[in-house]
């Protein structure tokens, strides 16, 4: 245990903590926030850094809160429940801005309003982590502790979209009294329009006392349950209702998705997010685009409805099926797609030469550097880039701007998740 000292805190890192200096050096503090004195006892010391835990806050931040879960602080599945929702979006703007002037060198023209949703219940997908403790003698069911591998001690999550918020008491209590509770160490949520689905992941066979059980959980709560014995393509139906869970885009589109496939947890931001993104890019009945990370066709249907063209390119074939399912469910006969490898320069490949007006981009968190030279040939007048990671916008931005003839004109955040650290961000570029 270190001496106690006193800290000003000056600004958030990129994973919540507050920040501070002393010493000379920063000093990072779990639960601490800007404009705040501190009390600190200095627990590790580094060349550069020193890490601390927080004794007491002296000055408390006009946007401290007090956490709306009685986990906060153990389970890893928030770290930033003390601060305000509105404190929160103006921290991942400031955030995004001045990764955006450090790493890539550039600031947008102008700032679009943040993009904010419910701060609770707002959570339709997650993965709970599922654990019989022999020493207990019980189940735990829910997120990892704060950066340890156990499972929080908890009854419920009030991040979760309901009904699923209430069920992680009656979930343990489920798993405790099958055969193979030990060997069952995950459940996946999706609460879907019309339906909540649950995919229990096990490791063996199921008796059918166990089926039995499951079903009786399922119908009492109106769940539909499925199984994962091995990978992700080995799921099935506990019973026969093998419907896909979906969601609703503007314009009545139906999209569906696999029960442990990628879709946005956040659906009232997402539905923001397609709006203002496909506002942003602002195609028109002449225009070719071209939807780079398309998924299940999130944007690349809303798009087809006012675009004349839209090719939607994605790296995993299952995703180009699905997303292709989806535009003849939707009668969308403007839409292609394709599966292409997209953290390399696809160089000559025919879709990578065609013409393209509008570009939109949807990378994961490594972004989308290996296509920036494409773009730079492709010349479209204007890229709209949705970001799930402000420094890998940052830098290929500063590409873009730097390299490519392309100016920022808008960037702005958009609270996907709230009461994390996690900044999801939309950039709009236009040749200069």
């Amino acid at each position: 245990m270190g001496t106690e000292l006193i800290v000003e805190v000056d600004g958030l890192a990129h994973d919540g903590r507050g920040v501070g200096r002393l010493d000379g050096k920063a000093v990072f503090i779990e639960g601490a926030l800007p404009g705040e004195q501190v009390r600190i006892d200095r627990l590790h010391e580094a060349r550069k850094f020193s890490q601390a835990r927080l004794v007491e806050v002296l000055r408390r931040s006009p946007e401290r809160v007090e956490p709306g879960c009685p986990s906060f602080g153990t389970c890893g599945g928030c770290s930033l429940q003390h601060l305000s929702p509105e404190g929160q979006l103006a921290a991942k703007q400031a955030d995004l801005g001045e990764q955006l002037a450090r790493l890539g060198k550039v600031a947008p023209t102008s700032w679009l309003e943040p993009v904010g949703g419910p701060a609770w219940g707002y959570r339709r997908r997650a993965r709970l982590g599922v654990k019989w403790v022999e020493r207990k003698q019980r189940v735990l069911v829910g997120f990892r502790e704060r950066a340890k591998p156990y499972i929080t001690d908890m009854v419920g999550c009030p991040i979760l979209a309901a009904p699923v918020d209430q069920l992680l008491g009656p979930l343990a209590e489920l798993v405790a009294g099958l055969s193979i509770r030990n060997r069952l160490p995950q459940i996946e949520v999706s609460v879907a329009e019309a339906s909540t689905l649950l995919v229990f992941r096990i490791l063996e066979p199921l008796q059918e006392a166990d089926r039995s059980r499951l079903r009786r959980f399922a119908a009492e709560r109106d769940l539909r349950i499925w199984l994962q014995p091995g990978g992700l393509d080995s799921i099935v139906p506990l019973d026969g209702d093998s419907h896909l869970p979906f969601y609703t885009l503007p314009g009545n589109l139906r999209v569906e998705y696999s029960p442990v496939g990628f879709v946005q947890v956040n659906a009232e931001v997402n539905l923001k997010a397609v709006t203002l993104a496909v506002d942003l890019l602002d195609p028109g009945p002449g225009d070719r685009v071209l939807d780079l990370f398309c998924g299940v066709g999130n944007f690349t249907l809303p798009l087809a409805r006012r675009a004349g063209q839209v090719l939607g390119v994605e790296g995993e074939q299952g995703l180009v099926d699905r997303a292709a399912a989806n535009a003849r469910l939707n009668g969308v006969d403007n839409a292609a797609f394709l599966r292409a490898d997209l953290s390399v320069d696809p160089g000559s490949a025919g879709w990578a030469a065609d013409s393209r007006d509008l570009v939109l981009l949807d990378p994961p968190r490594a972004g989308a550097e290996a296509l920036l030279p494409m773009l730079g040939r492709l010349r479209p007048r204007r890229i709209v880039y949705v970001s799930c990671h402000p420094a890998s916008l940052a830098r290929d931005a500063g590409l873009l701007v730097h390299q490519h003839g392309y100016a920022l004109v808008a960037a702005g955040v958009m609270d996907m998740f709230p009461h994390t650290a996690h900044v999801e961000s939309v950039a709009t570029f236009e040749l200069s």
